[in-house]
This record gives C-alpha cells, sequence and structure tokens, in this order.
C-alpha cells in the first residue's frame, strides 16, 4: 500500500473544511486536482472515507476512524522533518529553496555564485516545484525560501506581513519560434494570419499574464500544444512545432546562437519581477544573514533591474 503524505494532508483539509473547493485552496491546488488525490486515497485504502452526496460534505463512518490515524501521521511527518531540519542545520546550516522551474536553471545558479563571491557562502538545496507546492512547503516550514516571479494577479495571495519579499531582479516573456531557411522567424504574431501556439495549460502561473496579452492582442492561434513548463514550451519551439511565450532568462543561449528567434514587437512581451520570499517567522540564522545582505543591495540578480520591496502575489 503507497499512501502519500500530501493525500492525508488533503483529507485533514477536507474534513476541517467540509468543502472540496476550500479545502482545495486551503492545499494550493485546482478543485478538479484536489478531488482526484482524495479519489486516490480512496481507491488504495479501499474505503470510502467522504459522502459526497451530502452538503456540506460529510465523512462516511470509516473515514471518521481514519481522520485520527491521518492527523497523528501528518504531524508525526511534520515533526520528524522539523527535527531533521534543526539537525541538519546545525550540521552546517543549509538553505532549503523552492522556485519555480525555469528559475531554477536559468537565475538560480548565477545568483547563487555572486552571493558566494560577495563573500557569503550559503550552502542550498534546491527544490524545483510548483508555485502552489512551494507556497504550501513555506508555510509548513519545510523550505526557507521561495524563489519566484512576482504576479499581482496570482490566485494564491501571500499576506506581505507574514511573508516579506525583496526584488532580485527583472526579465520578461518573449514570444520565440525556430527559424526558417532564411533565418526568420517561422511565426509572426503581427501577420494577422493564424499561428500554431504551444501554450500554457490551465492553471500554469505564467499562463495567467500570457492568456491576458493574447487576448487584449487578438492573436490568432490554434493551439497544438500544452503543458505547465516553460523549458518544455522551449522545447516544443526549437522542433519548429509552434510559438512559445516564455522567460527571456530560460532562452538566453539559444537566442545568442540563433536556434531561436524573438518573433513580434515588444508590444507582445511581458515584463516579470523576480523576487525572494520568506517566512516573517521563522528566525534562522542564514536566512536573517542573506535578507541583511540582500537587503542592502548586494546579491541581486541579472535581470534589467533590481530593487527591495513587497508583494504578494506568486507565479512560475
Amino acid at each position: 500500500m503507497n499512501i502519500e503524505t500530501k493525500w492525508l494532508e488533503d483529507f485533514v483539509a477536507l474534513a476541517a473544511t467540509r468543502s472540496f473547493s476550500q479545502a482545495a485552496e486551503r492545499r494550493f491546488v485546482t478543485q478538479p486536482a484536489f478531488s482526484r488525490r482524495i479519489r486516490s486515497l480512496e481507491s488504495t485504502l479501499g474505503l470510502t472515507l467522504v459522502n459526497r452526496a451530502r452538503t456540506p460534505v460529510e465523512l462516511t463512518e470509516a473515514g471518521q476512524l481514519f481522520l485520527v490515524t491521518a492527523r497523528s501521521m501528518v504531524e508525526q511527518v511534520g515533526e520528524v522533518v522539523r527535527y531533521l531540519h534543526n539537525l541538519e542545520g546545525q550540521r552546517g546550516e543549509v538553505l532549503q529553496i523552492a522556485a519555480a522551474h525555469s528559475l531554477s536553471l536559468g537565475f538560480f545558479p548565477e545568483w547563487i555564485a555572486r552571493l558566494r563571491r560577495d563573500g557569503l557562502p550559503l550552502k542550498t538545496r534546491l527544490v524545483a516545484t510548483n508555485v502552489g507546492e512551494a507556497v504550501h512547503s513555506l508555510r509548513e516550514g519545510t523550505c526557507d525560501l521561495i524563489l519566484s516571479y512576482y504576479d499581482p494577479d496570482a490566485v494564491l495571495q501571500m499576506d506581505p506581513e507574514l511573508f516579506p519579499s525583496l526584488a532580485l531582479g527583472r526579465t520578461e516573456i518573449v514570444p520565440v519560434c525556430a527559424p526558417d531557411a532564411d533565418g526568420q522567424p517561422l511565426f509572426d504574431p503581427d501577420s494577422g494570419r493564424n499561428v500554431p501556439l504551444l501554450a500554457y495549460s490551465a492553471g500554469a502561473s505564467l499562463g495567467r499574464s500570457v492568456n491576458l496579452l493574447l487576448r487584449q492582442r487578438g492573436l490568432r492561434a490554434t493551439t497544438v500544444y500544452e503543458t505547465a513548463m516553460a523549458d518544455s514550451l522551449k522545447s516544443m519551439a526549437l522542433q519548429g512545432l509552434g510559438l512559445a511565450w516564455v522567460p527571456r532568462l530560460s532562452v538566453t543561449a539559444e537566442l545568442a546562437r540563433g536556434e531561436l528567434l524573438i518573433c513580434g514587437g515588444e508590444q507582445w512581451q511581458v515584463p516579470l519581477e523576480i523576487r525572494l520570499y520568506r517566512c516573517a517567522l521563522v528566525r534562522r540564522a542564514p536566512v536573517r544573514l542573506l535578507w541583511r545582505k540582500l537587503e542592502t543591495g548586494t546579491g541581486t540578480g541579472t535581470g534589467t533591474g533590481t530593487g527591495t520591496g513587497t508583494g504578494t502575489g506568486t507565479g512560475e
């Protein structure tokens, strides 16, 4: 029997809210994804835990009994993880950073190298993840920092008093495609012709900003591929399969080599701010040391601008 810890946490959240939509929001996932995870738990156990015919939802007798075990297991896992983090911290103060996938490759290595050159030899562990999981980890204390794009319209809002942030740099989401035989872009968003679109799947953080731009500009397009991963969109664009909007920092090398080209003018680009988030309740020494260094303006990123500030939304 293979039960995932997150399923237990989902079940505990559902028991507390008695609402699939509220529990999904608390767990930072879409309601369909949350419902599938509860179904997976029930399937693995071979039990019906929730009476979905009632509003608000109710736990079955088996669900009420299993809730006691689920709560205990979640609490025990949390205690063990916190203990191990404290133990590891005593040995070397390793900072655990959850980062958007594109930032883990296109931003983090150079940023952490600069910090070390500036005299801050941090020991770090990077976890590339989606925004919802990162926010949950920060709230639960299983990661120290989140490296993410700032999204003022994000569904996942974070209290700036509890989760302060610093701006590390800026980049843009740019439309890219492969070149044709003459070295010109295969697709042109300004042409008025229908173009094959390599799109972000529903719920992807960067997709909100891109979809808003495309609606405002009235792009004529047919979606031929969907994914939540910017790097996957880049790979499809490299094969000449369509037009993709990706963070510029994700395609720097490909643009320099001419393997990808930026399509259209600046009106097709979306500005992005890169931010670092922490939890104000965490008092770990390496977090405070890094934060003080960043607040003085040292160790910021390589985008088109840097600075400090606060914000509530996160994006992938």
